[in-house]
């Protein structure tokens, strides 16, 4: 196997692996009777992804949600995006590019540039979209079949009367000029099915990537940032002919004096200590996606005795609008931050994964207690064997009494007898018995040889003696065929060692026969009967020399026949050597990802997996063969014949192992343990009893709340940390059963100084953390201020940066 054969084989195994382990964590998501229920959103919700910056956050966003919400095959999921160039001509394939939940229309408009940016390039893609009746009236009849297909999804929600719609934006994308007129379009048509309609708009801001085009992007985005605070007044306003009908009549659409949005919130790739966070912006999916569920969730009717009984308190919107909203009834804005911890399914599925297949491994490489006999035996070597398939080689003919008719020459007895035996069969026979043995006897036995070595009978005779033992395999193959001490080769070579031995004592033998005199033979003979004794003498060479010479020729064929076998068995070793050695490079595979997702996790979270789940492995190997035997795992509807596996090519294998260990481990008990109780094990797992360093519960509990709160972060960096009108809210997902729920409840009970509230799941596998923060101004925010220097500098070089008449409008800035 060439080492580009090797790079891709291993490539697609760790494929295997993450969708293995992908799967596994999906389904302890979605398993509610085994602990891990999943949210109900209450309400019917749409994405709105405006701009082509934004295509990546709804992939991710459409993932949670499919992920976490019961009924998340029932959100709609709209991107409004635009023509680039290389699209012109296509878009009578490309205007709506959608699946049963996903819609992507483009507008037939262009924000690529060559080169730098268009001075004009925000107010011209205002203009055009406003001059091309395409433009309208094809995102006119995509919004009605994305309001038809949010109608077609109305038995997954507990009521109809409203819509939640999440508008999603980057701060830099230059479609964000149209907010405005997309989201009263959208909830126009909108509410012409529901009742109430209510939009939340998340900008998402860029601090970490402004390398090739900061100046511009930082410029554009203060652009838009102003702009949003012009909707977001108490008295904006909005008019505009947007609604068209298929016969081009043009209808206005108003929006009357209040804010455009509900709640903006703003999220950057920052935290709000200066840090970057990794995975970027598209991290915020997650928080969009559970701000969308607090605001949005289905109550479980037994979610309220458990928030009764923690004191925890349920969101409230217009309380957290109210409370974000400054004393000179300015708009606030808000940001989050995000943190979970829950138990490390993927590495969990690719430890227990790892160590079935290092036990299995073991078992493979166990030797059996069998005497060399009987190793030769396995592959047929053994000496009644071989006897056997020598005679099998050697004609079945009386050699003595067919060569009795050969033609002889006339040749007086007494001519003989002063000659060798050699010399008196030359004289009697020429070259006629020689040629008849050959023909005979020696042609037919090397054809019957040739024949054997074609049919690799070793291998054979090894896979046929597997069936009657399949605890032997590639392993024991590999390591009897070697040629090391003790090995079944080495005894091999030994017995062509004796057989050359043999040999050669049987050619002296033949070769002192044949110089053997005539007159010295014991010959009966018979007195004036010349012929007679030439009749006793002919039988007497053949007695003498033909008989040896067909044991010789058995030798012969016995010595060539082991040494085609040890030619053979190199061959097995080479082959059965590949195997293992294929074998236990998976091994090295599985160990590799299992580490590598695992260093991936949280350094607290992460720890012990390897060790620990070593442990719940061995143990639940140990019950299963106690009740089923130790054969369970070759049974076939299991692993079955691995060896045969493992020929056939890691792939196979490693695909039949996923799911047996799937069916036989991953479903056991103890891989259900809450998280906390499963986290305080693994915790524990490497301390000796009576050592002073084992973690408490309290203990966990203690590092599992400032964990969460650490992470959480508000991904958002202030100007100043302590901003006059800061208002905060903490919400706790999980379990209202778990003990930890019950101590974050509590924990600091008489000292905070924000609203905390749970949101019951049945989640036993982990908890999140969503902390709400908000009441802030945009000219607060790190990026407005660094921004705006560049805002002014493009502004004073003839940059355009809003669209016609707006500019006038807007705040002065601050």
């Amino acid at each position: 196997m060439g080492a580009g054969m090797e790079f891709k084989l291993n490539n697609t195994l760790k494929w295997d692996l993450e969708k293995y382990a992908a799967q596994y964590a999906a389904e302890q998501e979605r398993q509610g009777s085994l602990g891990d229920g999943r949210s109900s959103i209450h309400y019917p919700a749409l994405f709105l992804f405006v701009g082509d910056l934004v295509e990546l956050a709804m992939a991710a966003v459409r993932e949670i949600n499919q992920l976490k919400w019961d009924n998340g095959d029932g959100v709609v999921y709209l991107q409004i995006g635009t023509e680039g160039r290389e699209e012109q001509g296509k878009r009578e394939h490309r205007d709506s590019l959608e699946d049963s939940q996903v819609t992507r229309h483009l507008l037939p408009l262009s924000t690529e540039q060559a080169g730098r940016p268009s001075k004009t390039m925000r107010k011209d893609v205002h203009r055009s979209f406003h001059d091309s009746e395409q433009a309208l009236f094809g995102l006119n009849r995509t919004l009605r079949r994305v309001s038809n297909r949010i109608a077609e999804y109305g038995r997954l929600y507990s009521s109809f009367d409203r819509i939640y719609v999440t508008v999603v934006t980057r701060a830099d994308d230059p479609l964000n000029v149209l907010l405005p007129e997309l989201t009263k379009l959208t909830e126009t048509i909108l509410a012409q099915s529901f009742k109430s309609v209510q939009t939340d708009l998340h900008v998402l801001v860029s601090e970490m990537e402004q390398v090739d085009s900061f100046g511009y992007a930082s410029a554009a985005g203060l652009a838009f940032l102003r702009e949003l605070d012009y909707m977001q007044a108490l008295d904006y306003t909005f008019s505009g002919n947007l609604l068209v009908t298929e016969d081009g009549i043009s209808i206005p659409v108003v929006h009357p004096s209040s804010p455009l949005f509900d709640l903006v919130y703003i999220l950057s790739d920052k935290n709000e200590r200066g840090t970057g966070v990794t995975g970027g912006w598209i991290e915020n999916a997650e928080i969009i996606c559970r701000i969308c569920l607090l605001k949005n969730r289905k109550q479980d009717p037994d979610a309220f005795g458990a928030v009764a009984s923690t004191g925890a308190n349920t969101y409230n919107n217009t309380s957290f609008k109210n409370n974000i909203r400054t004393t000179s009834d300015q708009h606030g804005y808000a940001s989050a931050g995000f943190a979970e911890i829950r138990r490390p399914n993927q590495p969990i599925a690719l430890a227990v994964l790892y160590h079935l297949y290092r036990y299995l491994l073991d078992l493979m490489r166990q030797e059996p207690e069998w005497s060399m006999k009987d190793k030769l035996a396995f592959f047929g070597l053994d000496t009644s064997s071989v006897e056997r398939k020598v005679e099998g080689l050697l004609p079945e003919q009386d050699l003595v009494g067919g060569m009795s008719g050969i033609m002889t020459h006339n040749v007086s007895f007494s001519d003989l007898k002063p000659l060798s035996l050699r010399e008196a069969e030359r004289a009697l026979f020429g070259q006629g018995a020689e040629a008849y043995f050959r023909d005979n006897m020696v042609r037919p036995a090397e054809e019957r040889l040739r024949q054997r070595s074609s049919q690799s009978s070793l291998l054979r005779r090894a896979e046929q003696s597997r069936t009657e033992y399949p605890e032997i395999g590639y392993f024991q193959w590999a390591s009897w065929s070697d040629s090391s001490p003790g090995s079944v080769r080495e005894a091999l070579l030994g017995l062509i060692r004796d057989k050359s031995v043999q040999l050669e004592s049987a050619r002296a033998l033949l070769e002192q026969r044949q110089q053997e005199q005539v007159e010295d033979q014991p010959i009966k003979r018979a007195l004036f009967r010349d012929k007679q004794n030439v009749r006793n003498l002919i039988d007497c060479l053949l007695e003498r020399v033909y008989v040896p010479k067909t044991e010789l020729l058995r030798l012969e064929n016995e010595l060539q026949l082991l040494r085609l076998y040890d030619s053979e068995m190199e061959q097995l070793h080479n082959f059965s050597r590949d195997v293992t050695t294929a074998l236990e490079a998976l091994e090295r595979t599985l160990r590799e990802a299992a580490e590598e997702r695992i260093a991936a996790a949280d350094e607290y979270i992460g720890q012990n997996v390897m060790e620990y789940y070593g442990k719940v492995t061995e143990a639940l190997i140990a019950d299963l063969e106690a009740k089923r035997g130790r054969d369970v795992w070759f049974e076939e509807r299991y692993m079955g014949d691995i060896n045969r596996l493992a020929a056939e090519g890691n792939e196979r294998l490693l695909q039949r192992l996923m799911a047996v260990c799937h069916a036989l481990l991953l479903t056991a008990e103890p891989l259900r343990l809450p998280f906390e109780e499963e986290l305080l094990q693994r915790a524990n797992v490497t301390i000796t009893y009576g050592d002073k360093n084992v973690l408490t519960r309290d203990d966990l509990f203690r590092r599992l709340y400032r964990t969460l709160e650490d992470q959480a972060v508000v991904r958002i960096r202030v100007f100043d940390y302590t901003q006059e009108h800061r208002y905060e809210e903490k919400y706790f997902f999980g379990d209202h059963h778990s003990a930890f729920m019950d101590y974050a409840a509590h924990a600091e009970e008489t000292s905070r100084i924000y609203k905390l509230g749970v949101v019951y799941e049945e989640r036993s596998s982990g908890v999140e953390k969503l902390n709400l923060m908000g009441g802030f101004h945009l000219e607060d925010l790190m990026v407005y201020r660094n921004g705006k220097v560049y805002y002014e500098s493009y502004t004073e070089n003839g940059y355009e940066l809003h669209p016609s008449g707006l500019a006038d409008k807007l705040s002065p800035m601050r």
